[in-house]
């Protein structure tokens, strides 16, 4: 499939004063206005220059399965690395929630289980994290070439110039965590979040030097919007640099938008696959919290009051009533609540590898059983159940939001079709006769 993007200064000129770039923050500054439209038309313009940017031609990226543990493996977005489809995250839990051996014990079972993916970031546990992840894979003597390493910049001291994207950091804040894991290279980098301080460019090319240098493989992005993810490879390919591979993103039954609706395009058109994490909405989804906080849970942790919060609030008691009608389901299908949410994260096909965070053996076993649960019969089961978004997994715009808030598709890419009913698929509308969208109060016009 070709696909170009054009974006003119007329059609940006054209909107009579009416911000259809950024309608949800009409009472933003002047200046603010401003400067965002300067930004959305300069990457406009590098796209637009790009011409027919995506491969004619697609390699099918197939999903396999060890035959002794049973784990699936997949390509990371569309790049040659295969990773497990689950993953073993150290976020709260390594240096923080869990001792040491429980750590060991955590990494054992999941190593011996398939998972070949371990997350952290320079700012878990203020570098502890890293640590023990690394002093564990030094221990156990596990071969580097059968790991995927992956870390995170952005937070890596109290100094100014210890946090942030600038290429000062990214190099110096890489080596720390390379010296902290014990490791000669990390296999993706993310940078943790967008870093509105440091220009795109400077970004991109320092991630390219640290690969280029053999500090890492791939890098990715983390919370980073569908826009931001369109400017960086944008730049990457104006340039002849090396573009990110992956976002990472929250996805969980209660957290939908971001992964069904502004991520699938850049999955299609550019390669860009997701790392999710969370599965579990940070333990709530486990159904642990319907009868309160126990005070093992890390809802019960001093730093962790804003999850706690989140739990009694009116949001939280509606989410748990909301589970009451999922655990039916769950026993019909032979799973868990957990393996239940878990299955149900990676029947999308543009998830890699979905990030476990638990705090226990028995929990990470029990997770680790999602790979067994019918993944098949889990968008069907669920088919009725619409969540904050309203909307069905199969039932979503053909077109990233966020990246068509600035640019236009050229004629070669279909009119999307919109599901029907009041909400139009996604809570947007569109009509194929006047050939416009509106998404979310949002409006554009294609072609």
């Amino acid at each position: 499939m070709q696909v170009s993007i054009a974006c003119t200064e007329h059609n940006l000129k054209s909107r009579n004063g009416e911000d259809r770039l950024l309608s949800k923050q009409s009472s933003t500054a002047p200046n603010v206005v401003n400067a965002a439209r300067a930004r959305f038309r300069t990457v406009a313009i590098i796209a637009r220059s790009l011409g027919t940017f995506t491969p004619q031609h697609h390699i099918s990226l197939k999903e396999s399965t060890a035959k002794q543990t049973g784990m699936k493996y997949r390509n990371l977005g569309k790049s040659g690395l295969r990773v497990s489809c689950l993953g073993l995250g150290t976020w709260v839990t390594f240096g923080g929630q869990i001792s040491d051996e429980v750590a060991e014990r955590l990494m054992t079972i999941a190593y011996e289980s398939g998972v070949n993916l371990f997350d952290t970031a320079e700012v878990y546990a203020a570098g502890k994290a890293e640590v023990i992840l690394g002093s564990i894979i030094k221990k156990k003597g596990w071969r580097r070439s059968s790991l995927v390493i992956t870390t995170k910049l952005y937070w890596g001291g109290k100094a100014e110039t210890e946090r942030g994207l600038s290429r000062k950091h990214i190099i110096e804040g890489l080596k720390g965590s390379l010296q902290r894991l014990q490791l000669e290279y990390v296999d993706v980098v993310f940078a943790n979040r967008p870093d509105s301080n440091t220009p795109m460019e400077e970004i991109v090319r320092a991630m390219t030097h640290v690969i280029n240098q053999g500090m890492a493989m791939y890098w990715g992005t983390s919370r980073w919007s569908a826009m931001e993810i369109m400017e960086a490879y944008s730049v990457a390919r104006q340039f002849n640099m090396i573009p990110p591979v992956c976002e990472q993103a929250e996805y969980h039954l209660f957290q939908r938008e971001k992964v069904e609706v502004q991520l699938p395009e850049l999955y299609h058109k550019i390669g860009v696959g997701a790392m999710t994490w969370s599965p579990l909405a940070c333990g709530i989804i486990s159904g642990k919290y319907g009868n309160g906080v126990p005070e093992s849970s890390r809802a019960s942790l001093k730093c962790y009051q804003w999850l706690k919060e989140r739990i009694v609030s009116e949001e939280g008691r509606k989410q748990q009533n909301k589970l009451k009608d999922l655990s039916p389901i769950a026993e019909r299908l032979g799973c868990t609540l957990p393996q239940l949410a878990v299955a149900w994260c990676l029947r999308n096909e543009g998830v890699s590898s979905v990030l476990l965070g638990s705090s226990t053996p028995e929990q990470l076993i029990e997770n680790l059983g999602a790979i067994q649960a019918s993944t098949t019969a889990v968008p069907t089961k669920l088919q009725g159940y619409h969540g904050p978004q309203k909307m069905s997994p199969g039932n979503v715009p053909s077109l990233s939001t966020s990246v068509l808030h600035c640019v236009t598709v050229s004629q070669r890419l279909p009119v999307p079709r919109w599901g029907g009913g009041e909400d139009g698929g996604a809570g947007g509308k569109g009509t194929r006769r006047n050939r416009t969208f509106s998404v979310h109060g949002s409006r554009g016009v294609l072609f």
